[in-house]
């Protein structure tokens, strides 16, 4: 059996939505413009690739949020995505799997998770989002400069997350936190469903119960709970650039939330 069949086990792709909607919205809890941060990323595709059919990596796909926006903002896009969490996976899949989505099962902080995507041609572009900072420092280094080695020439690297820098910024780098936070107060949705709360209610559903076994058995809790620090902007562009970008930067920011973007 190939990896790519070994990822997940299909549900209703109806009762994935539904999970998916909720996962929405427990993530509209943290941040007030992640539409905004999705149809960036895929403007930063449109801006930089010269073709009509882009192929698109999305590293740590997690259950597909920014790929089913790409999909729907670039018609013509293929998008493989990339993660470990087998949960997250299988919803993704159940949801959008299709001629132009797939998803694989691989670690990124492990050698040879390029190879496991068996892609018919370099790809366009890779992306992320709210998925690379769980990545220590010298992983996240080598994923970028596999990923940008890989990049067919003009190709682009797209990273939209939270980035903090509280020891080369610190006042700034609360101003940006509490604009963070004050944007989704206004919103009103403080109160709504947690990170904890609905990764409580998935392990719990019973639709979910074989990937949530999957899950516990690769100890994936433990690791999602690591509180290590995230990179930094500082740390991402370097690495861009000594992974080869010509160019690297932010493009978009709103509080603490940045799209990052290096350009073969």
């Amino acid at each position: 059996m190939t990896q790519q069949a070994r990822t997940a086990t299909k549900l209703d792709r109806e009762e994935a939505l539904r999970w998916l909607r909720r996962w929405d919205d427990q993530q509209g809890t943290y941040f007030v413009d992640r539409e905004g941060r999705f149809a960036v990323i895929a403007d930063v595709v449109q801006a930089c690739v010269r073709r009509d059919d882009p192929l698109i990596v999305d590293l740590g796909v997690g259950p597909g949020s920014l790929a089913s926006r790409l999909l729907r903002q670039l018609p013509g896009a293929t998008v493989v995505g990339v993660d470990l969490d087998p949960l997250l996976l299988g919803l993704a899949e159940s949801a959008y799997s299709s001629g132009r989505f797939r998803v694989v099962a691989a670690d990124l902080s492990e050698t040879g998770w390029l190879r496991r995507l068996d892609l018919d041609r370099a790809p366009d572009a890779f992306v992320s989002t709210t998925a690379l900072h769980w990545l220590p420092g010298a992983a996240l280094a080598t994923v970028v400069h596999e990923a940008v080695g890989a990049l067919t020439p003009g190709g682009v690297f797209v990273d939209g997350d939270h980035f903090y820098e509280p020891g080369s910024e610190p006042r700034l780098d609360d101003v940006r936190r509490q604009v963070a936070a004050a944007g989704v107060r206004r919103t009103g949705r403080v109160d709504g469903e947690d990170w904890s709360t609905w990764w409580a209610a998935a392990q719990a559903a019973p639709e979910l119960a074989e990937l949530a076994a999957r899950r516990e058995r690769l100890a994936f809790a433990a690791r999602a709970d690591d509180d290590r620090p995230p990179a930094t902007r500082e740390e991402l562009t370097a690495a861009l650039r000594a992974a080869g970008c010509a160019e690297a930067g932010a493009v978009w920011q709103h509080g603490d939330d940045y799209v990052m973007v290096g350009v073969r």
